[in-house]
């Protein structure tokens, strides 16, 4: 269906085999991929702005004459500078070059130039340095800027997508059915992308984008859809209705309507002829574990075995510490599997599962091994659902026959965005907190108030509560970035020298990293200092500070992430979030922090300032890379592409009519290239 668009970039007019080596680092192999390398942004000369009034310090764009040219100027060996005085008759600038002597050749007195660069100096004295030079009289009124690879220039690369767009011209290709492009008024792709390449104003380079656009989110919708009904085609373990009363009223607490509802999503899903594919996603501390443990319960009362696979050990003891509490009362026995237990404890435990005599096993990856042996295998429960690859949760499956399966995530994420991110998946979401838990009292101050702040930790100390210290970085000579061990040390040994310090980073070892966490939740330490990696769900109930450096480098997803480490038990809790870059934007973002503590929430906001790159931030969820689309901005055109998938898929479920075989074969790339780049 590509045809010429699938021949390899090397055979384009003006590249050749040594600028395709150049263009294969930029991920572009064929002419389809160089025509899908879109602009990072583009410079608009429709509208150049007057000398006279061009902001000083901001980047510009400016149009005039050259007036006159300073002979070279010599500032010391190997460095020249050379001027050239610019006019646009409200008032002139000093074109201000170093080194390049052929971009002073090319300037000629008289003529016309476009200047893209930043404007320094003061009203009476303007000087532009080293700016962007374009002649007037044949230059494309927008210009677009990509990013580019050492060895190819802004010039060749523009040179070179009008010979791509030629290719494209030679031939009709168009993926999208007539239907769709009038349902939603669509251009056709040749106008798409000549437009987004070589726009003539931003009119027309919206129309282009917005086309784009559709197309990027309406083939991930698709492949999302087509794999959720591939899901489907395999029959589950079905189950038959059993009343779980019992357990709720086992319970020593009232659990909230989101997880009765969750609960019961997941025993109608359990009933059906195709395995249950469910994401329970909640808040930090909104009782995924109770949920979790009423599904376990309906699959005990229908003789089938659980499996909860936890991403480390100390996460796996407290899973199993909690479905134990809830469980055991009821007659469901439970058992812990970790990879650190003794070999001939391992090998009882592996028994006594494939003989069924556990009807709950929680464990960590040892619950994978060939080794583990379940005798009915009904549903399977991950945590966390960014910490496995697909891969793993597979083996785990493959233990039963076509088990159900449940999904636990504590990120929040705006529904529209769970729904593309967890395609594969129905998702039931837990909104309320339950009862008792205390919000967080969140404060962002200034680093010139850090020693305040180091002795309102003390004071949470000296009352016999625990805290954590978050830093960044791990790398020494980070900047202005604190390396985390150095940051460590200088604490221990100063403001917190009569305390216990421990120390947690990404680099150690999964085995120290539990053996610091351990000691922390034991209260062998007084203080955690840590990267990132304490995010991850541990529950320490007697933490009840948490400090937050640098906070103005996260994700407000993350900082709330960050701060569900503390207010875990009854002791009032606090977060300070210190920033010594307080901007305009970082004051906004942080305040928000300071104000909610709802994730859902938080986590909308997130998306409308930042982007998508929170969610998708270390490409964890398995989903393809956009290259045009943005979630934050383009929610409206998510929805119609979800609409229009949907239309699609309900009239032609493989996408076998020849009208969407075209589109049939983007799904198949898109979801071929995310394989291969991960």
């Amino acid at each position: 269906m590509l045809g010429e668009l699938a021949k390899p970039v090397m055979y384009l007019s003006g590249v050749g085999p040594k600028k395709s080596e150049l263009y294969e680092k930029l991920g572009i192999h064929t002419v389809y991929d160089l025509l899908y390398h879109f602009p990072r942004y583009y410079i608009d000369m429709n509208d150049p702005q007057s000398i006279r009034d061009a902001p000083l310090g901001e980047q510009v764009v400016l149009k005039g004459r050259v007036v006159r040219k300073l002979p070279e100027g010599r500032i010391r060996r190997g460095l020249s500078v050379y001027k050239v005085i610019f006019t646009d008759d409200t008032a002139d600038v000093t074109i201000v070059i170093y080194n390049a002597a052929y971009l002073y050749k090319m300037l000629e007195v008289g003529h016309e130039y476009y200047l893209v660069g930043k404007l320094t100096g003061n009203m009476i004295r303007r000087e532009i340095n080293s700016p962007q030079v374009y002649p007037a009289a044949d230059t494309d009124p927008v210009q677009p800027v990509y990013r580019l690879t050492e060895g190819i220039t802004q010039n060749q690369l523009r040179i070179n997508m009008h010979s791509a767009l030629q290719s494209l011209s030679g031939f009709i290709y168009e993926p999208l059915p007539a239907e769709i492009m009038r349902e939603y008024e669509l251009c056709s792709l040749h106008y798409a992308m000549q437009n987004v390449h070589f726009p003539t104003d931003m009119h027309t380079l919206e129309l282009a984008k917005s086309r784009l656009v559709f197309d990027e989110l309406l083939t991930l919708a698709l492949g999302m859809l087509m794999m959720k009904s591939r899901s489907r085609e395999r029959a589950g373990c079905t189950m038959r209705a059993e009343s779980i009363e019992d357990y709720y009223e086992a319970l020593p607490f009232e659990l909230t309507s989101g997880q009765k509802n969750a609960i019961n999503d997941c025993i109608s899903d359990m009933q059906k002829n195709y395995p249950m594919n469910r994401l329970i996603q909640g808040d930090v501390g909104s009782g995924k574990t109770a949920v979790a443990a009423g599904a376990a319960y309906f699959a005990f009362k229908n003789g089938c075995q659980t499996a909860l696979m936890a991403p480390t050990e100390i996460l796996a003891a407290q899973h199993y510490e909690t479905l134990a509490g809830f469980l055991e009362p009821l007659g469901v026995k439970v058992v812990l599997l970790t990879g650190s237990m003794t070999a001939k404890k391992k090998e009882k435990i592996k028994e006594d599962i494939a003989a069924g005599e556990y009807a709950v096993v929680v464990g960590t990856h040892a619950l994978v091994q060939a080794s583990t042996v379940f005798k009915k295998l009904g549903l399977v429960i991950t945590d966390e659902q960014h910490r496995f690859g697909v891969e793993q949760r597979a083996l785990l499956a493959e233990k039963g026959d076509n088990p159900h399966k449940l999904v636990m995530s504590a990120t929040p994420i705006p529904r529209t965005l769970a729904l593309m991110i967890y395609g594969d998946l129905d998702i039931s979401v837990l909104k309320e907190l339950p009862k008792g838990r205390q919000p967080v009292e969140t404060y962002a101050v200034t680093g010139k108030l850090r020693e305040r702040a180091f002795g309102y930790v003390r004071q949470y100390l000296e009352e016999g509560r625990q805290g954590y210290i978050v830093c960044p970085m791990i790398e020494e000579n980070a900047g202005d970035l604190r390396d985390v061990k150095s940051y460590a040390k200088d604490l221990s040994e100063g403001v917190f020298k009569d305390y216990k310090v421990g120390l947690l980073h990404g680099r150690m070892s999964p085995e120290s990293k539990e053996k610091v966490m351990k000691s922390f939740k034991a209260h062998e330490l007084d203080l955690l200092v840590s990267t990132t990696v304490v995010e991850v769900g541990v529950d320490v109930p007697n933490a009840a500070v948490i400090v937050i450096e640098n906070a103005d480098r996260y994700g407000l997803s993350q900082l709330h992430q960050l701060r569900g480490r503390v207010g875990r038990g009854e002791h009032k809790s606090s977060c300070i979030l210190i920033t010594d870059n307080p901007t305009e934007d970082v004051v906004q973002r942080l305040k928000i922090l300071s104000k909610s503590h709802d994730g859902f929430e938080i986590s909308q906001e997130d998306l409308r300032l930042r982007g998508p790159g929170d969610f998708f931030g270390s490409r964890q969820h398995g989903l393809p890379k956009l290259k045009i689309a943005d979630m934050s901005q383009d929610m409206e055109v998510l929805m119609r592409a979800q609409e229009a998938a949907k239309k699609l898929m309900s009239s032609d479920p493989q996408l076998e009519a020849p009208e969407n075989s075209s589109l049939k074969e983007l799904v198949e790339h898109l979801f071929e290239q995310n394989v291969s780049n991960d």
